[in-house]
């Protein structure tokens, strides 16, 4: 067991944060993710009264949250893999040399927080298609009522700007990860200079 999570964590460092990063950075710059033009949340012409009726989703949000939506989970996954790695690699606590311990601490200390940042993102992608569901509902049922079309029309763009954000937040995350955890990597392997029991050792 802790082989095979040193494993996954070395390929965490070396291969896949550094691909993720180059991955983003190549999805920032596609046509999906640099939309200009308006968010129009149906099709009709602006100057008809709008029918009541099926509104269908607005598809320029919809194909970028299929796109955004498996990166933040993945995310999240490898945050508790390296979690979980480092949590098995903490000494049993004891006098002398903890320097490395704190080290291992503040590497934690930022994979959580970065874990807890992507589960908000989740959180809040929620929040936003639920808020455009029961518009959409209102709008749909109902007379034609401009303002609940306005609302969703706004919080379409809304959302679009939102997992643009994301996006960038994620490609952050996994350089300043990198950056953190390459630099670190030595106390963070071998806090004490040597082997030492783990605080958290399982049965391999």
């Amino acid at each position: 067991l802790r082989q095979n999570l040193f494993q996954e964590a070395e390929e965490f460092l070396y291969r896949f944060l550094p691909q993720k990063i180059i991955y983003l950075n190549q999805l920032l710059q596609e046509d999906s993710l640099n939309v200009h033009d308006e968010m129009e949340t149906d099709t009709q012409e602006k100057k008809e009264v709008p029918t009541c009726g099926f509104l269908p989703g607005n598809e320029k949000v919809l194909s970028l949250l299929t796109l955004v939506k498996p990166e933040v989970w993945t995310l999240k996954e490898k945050c508790i893999l390296v979690i979980t790695w480092i949590q098995h690699l903490i000494p049993k606590i004891e006098d002398g040399n903890d320097f490395g311990v704190a080290i291992q601490e503040k590497v934690l200390e930022r994979m959580n927080a970065v874990k807890t940042t992507v589960e908000a993102f989740q959180t809040n992608t929620s929040k936003c298609f639920s808020e455009r569901g029961d518009a959409m509902a209102k709008a749909s049922q109902e007379t034609p009522v401009m303002d609940y079309r306005a609302f969703m029309h706004k919080r379409d763009e809304a959302a679009y700007g939102e997992l643009r954000a994301v996006v960038l937040d994620l490609r952050a995350f996994c350089a300043e990860l990198y950056r953190f955890m390459s630099s670190n990597l030595e106390k963070t392997v071998n806090p004490k200079g040597e082997e030492k029991p783990s605080m958290y050792r399982t049965q391999d």
